[in-house]
């Protein structure tokens, strides 16, 4: 005899309602045993290190694999003048070669300018503001005579300041002249049509500076993530939780960020410093490992947060060296 309609009926309901708590608790098994996704990381390279492995292959492919072994997927690369040469100027496709290989290998490339070599602390000054333009404009003029592959994505800006030795009777005028180049390297950016993203390495400490800027009195912090696309900040401390730690010094500019729709990476410091809590250079990378798991599930609902950036690369791999255990 034939099953009733309505008992066929409750029958594959039944059985779709199975199906989907198996499917729930497996896929509840599977979220336990498949943590979050990594926060993206990257890596400052400073100008001897960036010329090496533009001009020579065998050093960018070094480095590249150095980059993928440590999940570092974005690398900020020098490209200003260094000794007697400015290669994004003068050698072009030396950059174009590294980049297209970068791209091909999954990772990122952001021009770094700004450096000690060249004091762009001084960029600030209204008198230095063309050096400081011409400094963007070459990225831009790569950019635009480089194929998607060759380019650029971003930009991340080196000028602080802090270390002029005005800084400590002139902070607030070096601070709005500050604010005032970040106006006009933005404005050329917009000039260029290009979308590449702008963003300062910026001190944790300019949430706690009030300043009025054209008319408006808030933070540095908050004024600077209003002009640029992002920023990283210099967010130097070996530990992650407590008042001093990682986590206490960025979650303010985590939140102005988040308010204005920005983001913000994290810096953190692997080089020797005089000041111990800076650096994680007298500890370990298992130390680093911990403190950055920390620091990530802190923020790891945070839509403003877009990871780390290691200052700096030969730092970083000189370190591990140094830290590695003998077997």
């Amino acid at each position: 005899m034939a099953e009733p309609r309505r008992h066929r009926f409750y029958r594959a309901r039944e059985a779709a309602a199975l199906r989907a708590v198996l499917l729930t608790v497996a896929l509840f098994f599977v979220a336990r045993a498949s943590p979050a996704a990594a926060a993206e990381r990257a890596v400052w390279t400073w100008e001897a290190a960036s010329y090496e492995m533009v001009l020579d292959v065998a050093a960018g492919d070094a480095a590249i694999a150095f980059m993928q072994r440590k999940r570092i997927s974005m690398i900020y690369l020098y490209a200003d003048a260094f000794g007697a040469q400015n290669l994004i100027a003068a050698r072009p496709e030396a950059y174009r070669r590294f980049i297209r290989t970068l791209h091909r290998e999954g990772l990122h490339a952001y021009a770094l300018l700004g450096s000690a070599y060249l004091h762009t602390e001084t960029y600030v000054l209204p008198e230095q503001r063309t050096a400081a333009l011409a400094m963007l404009r070459r990225v831009l003029d790569y950019n635009a005579s480089s194929s998607a592959e060759e380019r650029f994505d971003g930009v991340n800006l080196d000028i602080e300041p802090h270390i002029l030795d005005a800084w400590d009777s002139q902070k607030m005028q070096l601070l709005g002249q500050y604010l005032d180049l970040a106006q006009a390297l933005m404005k050329l950016k917009r000039a260029s049509g290009q979308s590449l993203a702008i963003g300062p390495a910026m001190p944790f400490w300019y949430d706690g500076i009030s300043l009025q800027w054209h008319g408006r009195t808030t933070s540095m912090a908050e004024h600077a993530l209003g002009l640029y696309d992002y920023a990283a900040l210099m967010d130097y401390r070996d530990h992650a939780e407590g008042s001093d730690g990682i986590v206490s010094h960025a979650i303010d500019t985590m939140e102005i960020a988040r308010r204005l729709g920005k983001t913000l990476v994290i810096g953190i410091d692997v080089t020797p410093s005089e000041i111990q809590k800076v650096s994680f250079r007298h500890l370990a990378e298992p130390d680093l490992e911990r403190e950055l798991r920390l620091t990530e599930n802190a923020f790891r609902d945070e839509p403003a947060f877009a990871g780390f950036a290691i200052h700096h690369l030969r730092a970083y791999q000189e370190w591990l060296a140094l830290t590695r255990p003998v077997n």
